[in-house]
């Protein structure tokens, strides 16, 4: 991702990789089939780390869930609309 044009929040903080945001919306695919479609319902309210910002701004991040058979994951690509960065914790006493 080029400097030039950093990935910001919805509020227009900048967002880096790392960063901890709260996932407020997710665009789904028109060919998601039904399970996909349900987890990345869930994702929407949660806390997640960035793990990616691709060549489009797009900012990812990535859940993992304990299925039946295993574990699976979901990532999503989200646009400044879809999260809001968490502050960073405090250390205790601050």
């Amino acid at each position: 991702m080029s400097d030039k044009f950093p990935a910001m929040d919805r509020h227009g903080c900048t967002v880096a990789v790392g960063d901890r945001v709260r996932v407020l919306g997710v665009t789904p695919y028109h060919d998601m089939d039904e399970d996909d479609a349900e987890m990345i319902a869930f994702m929407i309210g949660s806390e997640c780390e960035v793990d990616r910002i691709d060549e489009h701004g797009l900012m990812w991040v990535s859940m993992w869930w304990s299925c039946g058979d295993g574990t699976a994951t979901t990532a999503a690509g989200l646009t400044s609309a879809q999260i809001e960065r968490l502050e960073p914790a405090r250390p205790a006493g601050r």
